[in-house]
């Protein structure tokens, strides 16, 4: 009887501890592609991830052009052409269908490597943002929301972060040119 009460008296100070301990931690999370997306740094990257693809497309749709006109060409003129002209042209052909999927696979590359690039940078300052924040507000831990089945909406933290890195970046901007100013004085 003794050693059941002891057991039980073991069990209901632990519980009391982990529920205290649970009371102190400070828990929130952040959706990471949300802050991505609706941050400035994160707006202005798409615009610029846009204008890369627009010129892009523009540089393949030519390329189509090309492509089409010389292959309706080749059918309005295929039974006058001797059958080495012919030949040429469709060598000619095959050589600008290559060169479009090559230049497709390139700006497509290309268009990825500049947007990891972009995504990289914010992800990495934002995150930055996170930790400084994290320490200043005493937080625990703070997630990433993809990885949360079910959390309390006063946890997310996504708002207040997104702010804080517009605000942080905005004054990165100021910065730089208040800098060389100070430099040139200096200089004098």
């Amino acid at each position: 009887m003794k050693k059941i009460f002891l057991v039980v008296l073991g069990i209901a100070m632990l519980a009391a501890t982990t529920a205290m301990a649970a009371e102190t931690m400070k828990i929130g999370y952040i959706d990471l592609q949300r802050a991505l997306v609706e941050s400035d740094a994160g707006k202005k990257a798409k615009v610029d991830l846009d204008s890369i693809e627009k010129s892009k497309k523009a540089a393949i749709d030519e390329k189509v052009k090309s492509i089409n006109k010389i292959e309706e060409e080749l059918g309005k003129q295929s039974s006058v052409l001797s059958p080495e002209a012919r030949k040429v042209r469709e060598e000619e052909l095959e050589r600008l269908q290559r060169d479009f999927q090559r230049l497709v696979a390139d700006a497509r590359a290309e268009l990825q490597k500049k947007e990891q690039e972009l995504t990289d940078a914010i992800l990495k300052d934002m995150s930055e943002i996170v930790d400084v924040y994290g320490k200043e507000e005493g937080y625990t831990i703070i997630i990433r929301s993809e990885v949360i089945l079910h959390a309390k909406k006063e946890l997310d933290i996504t708002d207040v972060i997104i702010k804080k890195f517009n605000e942080v970046k905005e004054k990165s901007k100021d910065e730089p040119k208040e800098k060389p100013k100070e430099k040139s004085k200096g200089k004098k």
